[in-house]
């Protein structure tokens, strides 16, 4: 049984809510969001020996915030996990200190765990051209072959999610020059199409047996919705097939099309909205991508890095 106040709990899910509602968060990240704060309040309940209610989260001290980090430490979590956690907490905690009207000092102070940012793993142009040859090999039946190769394509050419590029519906086909996604937080870009992507899906909607105006672009085996999972899983057989490392994945085709971008010399704000990205921050990752790739290639043809070697 929770320890965690009726009232408490109303007030986060009040706030779940709020945080959908203003910020179009998607279904996974309210799930995160609760899973974080509900553990941190029933965390609070237990190391107080009471109801985490109201009066207990007042009272809370930087050594309470410190206890609980130290308990996700010893669970094993990592600094990244532990950061995200606290943001979520850190997230709620403002929101109830402005409803209730007080300072929540103790959490809003408490600094996240240092770790290392995380740089996208995109692929070489040679290796991604490599998957989009090889995808449609994975299946004996065409139109299923086809059906992968165009969603590789997608992420690739266009640089969408697995997600947006699933949710794409009939009616959009056949893909005109752009396409007006709609992505994380119900952030809309627009999205131009190169004639690889739109073949591929012409190619595709050629073979398929499933055929209306109206439904998902891209069907499963059985006429429902491709499931996110089975492209994953063929992308897992085509890099076996290949050799490649188990970085690369979907989302890792999504990656290349923003290096391969960025190193033929494309506008790193440009790269931003192609790929919807709400802050540049984000996008800027890929800076530190092509970096490593210009020192590798130093380090390679460089006449006195090579003299070294």
């Amino acid at each position: 049984m929770s320890a965690v106040s009726p009232a408490l709990r109303d007030a986060v899910q009040t706030w779940l809510e709020t945080h959908r509602a203003l910020k179009g968060a998607s279904d996974n990240t309210i799930e995160a969001y609760s899973r974080d704060v509900h553990d941190f309040l029933n965390f609070i309940a237990h190391h107080t020996g009471g109801d985490a209610g109201l009066n207990a989260l007042k009272a809370l001290r930087i050594s309470d915030i410190r206890a609980w980090m130290a308990s996700l430490r010893s669970d094993n979590l990592t600094s990244r996990s532990i950061a995200r956690k606290l943001s979520s907490t850190k997230s709620f905690f403002r929101w109830l200190g402005e409803r209730e009207g007080f300072e929540a000092t103790a959490i809003l102070n408490a600094r996240a765990p240092k770790f290392q940012a995380k740089l996208p793993r995109p692929l070489a142009p040679d290796a991604a051209r490599d998957v989009l040859q090889t995808v449609e090999l994975q299946s004996a039946t065409p139109w299923v072959g086809a059906r992968d190769t165009a969603v590789i394509t997608l992420l690739y050419g266009c640089g969408l999610r697995i997600s947006e590029a699933l949710g794409l519906t009939m009616d959009q086909a056949p893909l005109p020059n752009v396409l007006r996604i709609t992505g994380k937080g119900g952030k809309e870009r627009i999205v131009p199409v190169i004639d690889a992507a739109r073949d591929a899906v012409t190619t595709y909607l050629k073979l398929c047996p499933f055929t209306g105006e109206s439904g998902p672009l891209f069907r499963g085996v059985r006429g429902g919705a491709l499931s996110p999972r089975i492209v994953q899983k063929v992308m897992q057989n085509t890099r076996m097939q290949l050799g490649l490392p188990a970085s690369a994945t979907p989302h890792a085709m999504r990656h290349s099309f923003a290096t391969h971008l960025l190193t033929a010399g494309g506008d790193l704000r440009a790269i931003q909205e192609l790929l919807g990205h709400a802050s540049l921050s984000t996008t800027q990752a890929y800076t530190a991508v092509d970096a490593q790739h210009l020192l590798d290639v130093y380090e390679k043809s460089h006449p006195k890095s090579a003299s070294n070697s």
